[in-house]
């Protein structure tokens, strides 16, 4: 049995999975924000709790919104910023009493869809994330890759590239820099935007529902937001050449990206034809902790996700 946790900024999610990938069991619990030890043990009471109710141990990994350093194994680089400078995974061995497994979200995102959702088959796929932040993940031969410095895919937090007028006032990201990809590309960022542009304060999935009902501003906010989503991917595309990008995060579910960020991409990619595929993800909310399952999966490489 293989025990998947998402330790998200709001929730903690736990899924068990038998060996064919089977959800045998699905938990979630609030997030204690703002508390390192209560979320330790948080996450530690859902393992034990689910290993009770199945009558079986199981492997742990852990998605994480961040990364362990590599010069002493803590936390660095997460938008939850209490978990920042604490040995996580040490202190999780300590109270589980066992060897887990530990990735960026982005990278557990990444590997579940490549394994059995969108980009089954695929050898290189680009997992983004696209929701209260940006986040982005690299996923070669069903391998997670972190990385020298455990940021492969940090694509979030890399400026906005090819600028045009409308981008001349870059909003500044939490990380302590200006135009950040997660700063135009984020549910808040489309939100911002939006508002900049003379639009009301409402929800990105509000503004694309407007488009699509003929509203001229959420219309030309989305077309911002497409432009600017097609070049930050193209970006990529002429660095990694991935076969399959796969989106995720509620920012996904705007169906339309599907067909307008592919043109778009094509006009900016250094290529006389664009073959890499942009796909929804197949298992929704469940893909970063599955994949945080699957880091145990005999397939993967822990070398990959240690660096």
């Amino acid at each position: 049995m293989r025990i998947g946790i998402d330790l998200g900024g709001t929730k903690i999610e736990l899924v068990a999975l038998d060996g064919s990938g089977r959800v045998l069991l699905r938990r979630r619990r609030p997030t204690p924000q703002g508390d390192y030890e209560a979320t330790v043990k948080a996450v530690a009471e859902l393992v034990g709790a689910a290993e009770r109710e199945l009558g079986q141990p199981g492997s742990v990994g852990i998605g994480i919104p961040g990364a362990e350093s590599s010069l002493n194994g803590r936390i660095k680089n997460a938008n939850s910023t209490w978990l920042i400078g604490n040995a996580l995974r040490h202190d999780l061995e300590e109270l589980l009493q066992r060897q887990i497994r530990l990735a960026n979200d982005a990278n557990c995102f990444a590997l579940s869809e490549a394994i059995d959702g969108a980009g089954r088959g695929a050898e290189v796929v680009f997992g983004v994330i696209l929701g209260t932040g940006v986040g982005g993940g690299i996923v070669v031969a069903q391998r997670a890759l972190a990385g020298a410095n455990r940021i492969a895919g940090e694509w979030g937090h890399n400026p906005l590239p090819l600028l045009e007028d409308e981008d001349q006032t870059p909003p500044q990201c939490y990380c302590g820099r200006f135009g950040c990809v997660e700063t135009w590309l984020s549910g808040p960022g489309l939100c911002g935007d939006h508002q900049r542009h003379g639009g009301e304060s409402i929800t990105a999935e509000e503004i694309a529902a407007r488009a699509g009902a003929g509203d001229s501003v959420c219309e030309a906010s989305l077309r911002r937001y497409e432009g600017r989503l097609a070049r930050a991917l193209a970006l990529v595309v002429n660095i990694l050449d991935p076969d399959v990008i796969v989106l995720g995060g509620g920012l996904s579910n705007i169906e339309r990206l599907y067909l307008t960020v592919p043109e778009l991409l094509a006009t900016h990619v250094f290529s006389d034809h664009v073959d890499t595929r942009l796909l929804r993800n197949q298992h929704g909310d469940s893909s970063g902790v599955r994949g945080a399952a699957w880091l145990w999966d005999a397939h993967y490489n822990a070398s990959f996700a240690s660096g």
